[in-house]
């Protein structure tokens, strides 16, 4: 690794007030969120949680800091709590553009500037980021799926702040001993408004030494004439916050941050070198599997720093809907850095099958295993040319999302046989990420800066629409004719214009947020889940495997991916790749593939145990579908593995796969009966 700077010896530690933000905090976000160990799992949300919560913020150098101490002045930073998971991230020089935007259009200034802005997403409709400056919670910014734009919300220390340099937007009260938190206000405790505000307007709130931010009820010029309320008070207090003097670079926040820095790096250098390096993988071929992605390009750069006397080699997977940036960068690192770049495509690529699947969904994602799986398998089927086993080293980090949330140090790949990944940066946070990144002066993907959090896919439905909006200002064309399929798609399937443009085509089953949001708009979504009656047809019979035993292939219509996993526990383990929307259980001498397209694969080694494995599958299957919440399993089971939620059976971990649940199911009595 490239030596860091060298810094003077620590003063003498300081002691600094605190200025105590985390009820404030909470009430902006409007998330009371209790913490979660990292493999505990709320319905619904899409990251891991983080047990360490926090960073801090050194007051005299205006930086943030991993670490209690800093690097820099030598003095001990202050600790500032933070929102779940807890991946922050430096604000993007376009996130800081729309931000800059916003605070001039509602209140005509931005104190902000050039100062070191951080962005912690928290859960809510899309891209929904806790706005962090000088330490402080100044604000949410968040991409309304209501008007499919960005809006901002000042948070109480955000308005202290906002005061001293604005007059507009703001209704000052009389001062008065009135509790005014989330209280509605006529226009008698009114002592001026501005006449800039307008109904619906988030507005500063002052009376006497309280600051906050409220929601205006009516125009500025109708406030004396309105019978009843003319504003509503989201938080006022008496915090009163200014920005610091000191305004910091991105190069102070690395040197206050370097010694952690090496430390982080040396640690992932060392388990590079530990796995690949042990006796039985010394002569294993090692490749880097590099998107093109943050993650990746550090994970890249730690590897080549690990391994220098032996060949490493970089895999691209060209899903053939990679951003044009992505496969420039990709070609054009590798080729600065001398590093062998194995570029591999898919031999049928996404259109030759979109319009047979349909559009990709969250919870059907039936590109990524033929678009990622298939040219994945194919790399390392030249690298097992050489051994029986390759490594691939891997920058899946466990707080981007649950699936990702119990990944080890090194571990097998279930789907690519042969494959052994090593994850060197699964506990870093995204801002250690960037902190690398600039440390090392890496050149990163320009995509980052122009507005987006993941470069994958450019039609990817695990991109937020806030991303998918950024694709027709940098790329009309792409998103014309992703555009054009989808309002197809959707004319065909009696979906509405509204269904599209508002990013509904991204799950089968729509979540219920997404359906609150149908309900608010009005917008139909009786076709986004299939109307299909479930049942599960063989296409092949039972037949000698290429790779030995004997297999089944089936077709799953009506088909839920969600009830499936939750019950698939009684079958076998289950490994679950949300990426190549595959669930795979392994039983003692059997292995099922259900893919989220609705394909049913059974492996084993002979054809009794073929035939009789299919016929459990599917009897879970109906079981998981065809629930009726009558509740007769829960009492049946006698280790009280099951549950029922809303209406459907739950199957844990803890199932010792007796088969009582399914002895006692009325559903599966009654099998031929239903229809």
């Amino acid at each position: 690794m490239k030596k860091g700077s060298s810094f003077p010896s620590k003063p003498k530690k300081s002691h600094m007030k605190s200025v105590n933000n985390s009820s404030d905090r909470n009430k902006v976000s409007g998330n009371k969120m209790p913490k979660k160990s990292p493999t505990q799992k709320k319905s619904g949300q899409r990251y891991a949680s983080n047990e360490k919560d926090y960073i801090f913020w050194c007051r005299d150098c205006n930086v943030p800091l991993i670490e209690k101490g800093c690097n820099n002045c030598g003095n001990e930073g202050e600790k500032i709590n933070l929102s779940q998971p807890a991946d922050v991230r430096f604000c993007s020089p376009y996130e800081r553009s729309i931000l800059h935007d916003l605070l001039l259009s509602l209140f005509s200034c931005d104190p902000l500037g050039e100062r070191v802005i951080l962005l912690n997403k928290i859960p809510g409709d899309d891209k929904t980021d806790e706005v962090i400056v000088d330490g402080l919670f100044f604000g949410i910014l968040r991409f309304d799926m209501h008007k499919m734009d960005y809006v901002f919300e000042p948070s109480v220390l955000g308005a202290s702040i906002l005061q001293e340099y604005t007059s507009q937007k703001t209704i000052v009260l009389k001062k008065n001993s009135r509790h005014l938190n989330g209280k509605k206000v006529n226009y008698d405790l009114v002592e001026s408004i501005s006449p800039d505000v307008r109904e619906n307007d988030i507005v500063l709130v002052r009376s006497g030494n309280l600051s906050g931010f409220g929601i205006a009820y009516c125009d500025a010029k109708d406030a004396s004439s309105v019978d009843g309320p003319v504003l509503r008070v989201r938080k006022i207090d008496s915090q009163q916050v200014s920005l610091n003097v000191k305004v910091a670079t991105m190069d102070d926040v690395v040197t206050a941050n370097v010694v952690h820095m090496r430390k982080l790096g040396k640690n992932a250098i060392n388990t590079i070198k530990g796995i690949a390096n042990q006796k039985d993988h010394k002569g294993l071929p090692v490749n880097v599997s590099f998107s093109g992605g943050k993650d990746s390009l550090v994970i890249l750069d730690l590897t080549i720093s690990a391994l220098k006397n032996r060949k490493v080699q970089a895999f691209f997977l060209n899903t053939g809907i990679e951003f044009p940036e992505t496969v420039e960068f990709a070609h054009k690192y590798c080729r600065d850095n001398n590093i062998e770049l194995i570029e591999k495509k898919a031999v049928s690529d996404f259109w030759d099958n979109v319009d047979a699947f349909g559009p990709p969904a969250k919870d059907f994602r039936w590109c990524c295993k033929i678009c990622k799986l298939a040219p994945a398998n194919a790399a390392i089927e030249e690298c097992l040319e050489e051994a029986p086993t390759c490594i691939t080293v891997d920058g899946k980090r466990r707080y981007e999302s649950f699936s990702r949330a119990n990944i080890s140090t090194s571990e097998k790949n279930p789907f690519v046989p042969g494959q052994l990944n090593i994850f060197p940066i699964k506990d870093w946070k995204a801002i250690e990420v960037w902190l690398y990144i600039h440390w090392r002066k890496l050149e990163y993907n320009p995509l980052y800066d122009l507005g987006f959090e993941r470069v994958g896919c450019y039609l990817c439905p695990a991109a937020l629409s806030a991303e998918y909006n950024r694709l027709k200002d940098l790329h009309p064309q792409l998103h014309e004719r992703w555009e054009s399929f989808l309002m197809q798609w959707a004319e065909s399937n009696g979906l509405s214009e509204q269904f599209i443009e508002h990013g509904l085509w991204r799950w089968k089953e729509l979540p219920p947020k997404m359906i609150k949001l149908c309900e608010e708009m009005g917008i139909s979504s009786s076709a986004s889940v299939s109307n299909s009656s479930f049942g599960v047809n063989i296409t092949s019979g039972i037949s000698p495997c290429k790779a030995g035993g004997y297999s089944i292939e089936a077709s799953i219509h009506g088909f839920s991916m969600k009830r499936t996993m939750d019950v698939m526990n009684i079958i076998g383990k289950m490994v679950f790749s949300e990426e190549l929307g595959l669930l795979m259980l392994k039983t003692d001498s059997s292995t099922v593939k259900i893919f989220s397209s609705g394909s049913l694969v059974i492996n084993s080694e002979n054809k009794d145990i073929a035939d009789s494995l299919f016929k459990e599958v599917s009897s879970q299957l109906l079981k998981a579908h065809k629930c009726t919440g009558c509740g007769i399993c829960l009492k049946a089971c006698p280790v009280s593995a099951i549950t029922i939620k809303d209406g459907s059976v739950q199957i844990n971990a803890s199932c010792v796969r007796c088969g009582k649940c399914t002895d006692s199911c009325v559903v599966l009595k009654y099998a031929g009966k239903l229809s």
